[in-house]
């Protein structure tokens, strides 16, 4: 046998068997596959849905969602198993751990007046702090909640316009954070992984929801009021008078005229640094 027929032959040796591996692998996978722990079936080679009752990952232009609904566990049937939230029975409402630590948390942002304005002040101190955006206003001043982003604040997911959840279907109230976590991700390349309901308004469908986008719920034990307009002075005194180990911060940076929110952390923040607080995130 000459040396190209004897070459021919092994590659045809080689190809069968690989053929064969190939066939077999697909056998344990597709066991292994039936036997986690409810996660989805990978699709064929076709590309058809692996099941379908899985959640649609369509997002609202009939486009593929660049952020899709995670399953609470299990496998994906795109990759390794992740680890994401238990479902909560209630937000979180104080920060863990010891030491003097709180949380300094805006809501309704990005605003492109008063955003820029905290951020500075932030800055200025070195304090990291949690944006609560709204999905419709970040679309429209996206360059703001990038600086939020380069800064190094999390960006946190308050619903697409603002509705209270639990007063509107669950349909409703699932695209009211699906939308706003996937403009979020779109935006400054990660999604987030803390939400808050407006006016703190949570139920047992809207906190599995939560989860199973992948988010922790955070609400607030300490709410300044700025919302209100009561004035500088009132903020300032809000927060020091009540401000403990733990405590997390209501304040607001965008929903409205926010001057006296800025001009209120400009003055507390070098204070609660003075007494001690180290502002943390959660």
């Amino acid at each position: 046998m000459d040396r190209r027929r004897l070459v021919r032959s092994v590659l045809g040796i080689g190809l069968g068997a690989a053929a064969l591996g190939s066939t077999v692998g697909r056998a344990v996978l597709g066991s292994d596959e039936t036997s986690t722990q409810g996660g989805p079936a990978a699709p064929d080679a076709a590309g058809a849905p692996a099941d379908p009752k899985a959640p649609s990952t369509a997002s609202p232009d009939g486009g593929r969602s660049p952020y899709r609904l995670r399953p609470i566990e299990g496998e994906t049937s795109r990759g390794a198993p992740s680890v994401h939230p238990q479902v909560r029975t209630h937000a979180q409402y104080s920060l863990s751990g010891k030491g003097r630590r709180v949380a300094l948390t805006f809501d309704d942002g990005p605003d492109p007046r008063y955003t820029p304005e905290i951020l500075e002040t932030l800055r200025r101190h070195g304090v990291r702090a949690v944006f609560f955006v709204i999905g419709e206003t970040a679309e429209q001043f996206p360059d703001v909640l990038r600086s939020v982003a380069r800064e190094g604040h999390l960006i946190a997911n308050h619903t697409w316009n603002h509705r209270q959840l639990t007063a509107i279907p669950v349909a409703e109230a699932r695209s009211e954070l699906e939308r706003t976590s996937e403009l979020i991700a779109r935006t400054v390349g990660t999604p987030p992984t803390w939400a808050r309901a407006p006016y703190g308004d949570w139920n047992g469908p809207t906190l599995r929801i939560c989860a199973e986008l992948g988010m922790e719920p955070l609400g607030w034990s300490l709410d300044t009021q700025d919302w209100s307009m009561p004035g500088s002075e009132h903020i300032i005194n809000a927060v020091m008078k009540d401000v403990a180990p733990g405590t997390i911060v209501l304040n607001h940076d965008g929903g409205g005229d926010r001057s006296q929110s800025a001009s209120a952390l400009s003055a507390y923040l070098p204070q609660l640094l003075a007494a001690g607080y180290t502002p943390a995130l959660p």
